[in-house]
Formats: C-alpha cells, structure tokens, sequence
C-alpha cells in the first residue's frame, strides 16, 4: 500500500509505477485503488484482482517448476513399474541408494502383471519397467530394453528322488499338481512350453504371489515354481523343497525396459546411468544373495 516503496522493490520509478496501475484499471473499468486520508486501500475490484494475479503467479511457477523438472536430473518424478513375479530386492537397494544422492527426485513405484505395464509404457504412465522381455514382439518393436540379468526357471519339488540342482527330464513331473500363478503369467508360460501342448499343468491352487506359491505349496503336497533370482534371495527361508532344473528349458532375461525416446528425459537417463553404475560395483546376481544387515 506504498507506491514510493513498490517501485523500489520493482526498480522502476514511481510515475512509471502510477502510469501501469492506470492502463491496467483502465483495461479493467474500475479502479484498483481508493485513498483514506494518506492511506490506500485495494477496492472490491482490487481484491478481485489480487486473488487472480496469485493464482495466475501459482500458475506460471508450477508451470517454471514442470519444465525445470523436465530438464534437471537431480528434480522431478519417475515412475518405475515392477513384473509381479521378479525379486525386487536388488531394484529395492539400489532405489534407496539413488535417494540418498537425489532426495529432490520423487519415486513412484508399481508391481504389475506383463500386460499393464506394456500399457502403463505405452500411455506414458511408466518411465521405465524391470521385467521378462524375451521374445515379446511388442517390447522389440516399440520399446528399448536392457537386459539385467539371466534368470532362469526353478522346481521346487517334494520329490525325494531328486537332487539339488538337479537338471530333471520334463516327463518326471508331468503327473504332479502344482500351486502356480495364473495362465497368463511369464513364468507359466515357460514352464508350459517345456512342458508341450499335450501336458497341461494340473493346477489346484492359482495365485499371483511368489511368497504365498512357496509357502502354500510348502503346506502342502504340491510343487511349485519360480525364478532363480527369488530363490536365490529367499533360500534359508524356503524348506521342505527341493530345488531342481527342468532339461530344454532357456534362460530369459531380466531387462529394464522403457519407450524409445525416454533417454531425451535427463533424470530418466540419468536414473538408468546410475543404475548401471550400481550394478558395475556389484553385480545383479551377488546382489541377490547378499544379506541385509
């Protein structure tokens, strides 16, 4: 309420001050301004316009803020879709890392089946995903992808005639019941291909968890299956099973994948240069086993 001070703060001069408060009560129709005495005082129209002129304020800074996040590495969000059946023990330690050296980057992270996360890519609602990608056509044509690590399938089985590690013909375990994750699931699939079209799982018990197969089929007589890499982690913790290889299976990757053209994000490419800065010091696979303090 002081226009000598105003055009000091604004390092203009009062007449040029005045002169801009005129043309725009003039573009408004209604003075902005009254006067009590020496004292000014904004008008109804003035305290219309202060209301708009902060939140236009709040509109250019939350604009300024978008596209310095866009163009900064250490400021912004990135969302990280996670395939439900990978361990995310090695993704877990190395986001904590990440934190600790970019505090300002706010993390989004989802576990998702195969599908939604090729759509959540496709929709820009992911930068990146830690997922199976071999052999999918989509992810080879629309999307990049950096393979991880190797993983492979395991049988856990109540089979007494095995051996760790053992690498069992497929015919073996035709005949067992099985608790396994939905039909649709990566890993099911695999095992269904070694398997062969005549030789349908028998499959009493579904469920989309890793944790809740093992401890299920643990309660049970029925075996079950998961990757190398969870085992791997949850080893002393996985009893009463045997773990053993099936003959003519294939190793599939692990990748991180994301849609061409997110590298042009910086913290996005910075994110995956960290990453596998993280993965040079120690690897994907003596990260798995490592214990937690």
């Amino acid at each position: 309420m002081n226009y000598t001070q105003a055009a000091e703060i604004l390092g203009i001069t009062q007449p040029a001050l005045t002169q801009q408060i005129k043309k725009l009560e003039h573009a408004i129709g209604a003075p902005l301004f009254g006067q009590a005495g020496k004292k000014l005082y904004l008008t109804a129209a003035g305290k219309e316009m202060r209301v708009a002129a902060e939140k236009l304020l709040g509109t250019i800074s939350a604009v300024v803020d978008n596209v310095q996040a866009f163009t900064r590495i250490d400021k912004g969000n990135i969302s990280i879709g996670v395939l439900n059946s990978i361990e995310g023990k090695v993704l877990s330690d190395f986001l904590v890392d990440y934190h600790k050296h970019y505090p300002n980057i706010t993390l989004t992270i989802e576990v998702l089946n195969h599908q939604d996360i090729l759509k959540y890519l496709d929709n820009n609602e992911l930068d990146l995903a830690l997922m199976y990608a071999k052999g999918d056509p989509v992810i080879q044509s629309q999307f990049t992808k950096e393979n991880i690590y190797k993983d492979r399938l395991i049988i856990l089985t109540h089979k007494d005639t095995v051996e760790k590690y053992q690498e069992c013909i497929p015919s073996r375990f035709y005949n067992r019941k099985w608790v396994a994750y939905p039909a649709d699931f990566y890993l099911r699939r695999v095992i269904q291909n070694v398997f062969g079209s005549r030789n349908k799982l028998r499959v009493p018990i579904t469920s989309s968890s890793t944790q809740q197969n093992v401890k299920m089929a643990q309660n049970s007589k029925y075996d079950t299956f998961i990757s190398q890499s969870y085992y791997l982690q949850h080893e002393d913790n996985i009893n009463s099973l045997t773990p053993v290889y099936l003959k003519g299976d294939k190793e599939f990757d692990i990748s991180l994948v994301y849609r061409k053209g997110k590298t042009e994000i910086p913290r996005v490419k910075n994110m995956i240069k960290e990453f596998q800065k993280f993965l040079d010091k120690k690897d994907y696979s003596s990260r798995l086993v490592e214990k937690s303090e």
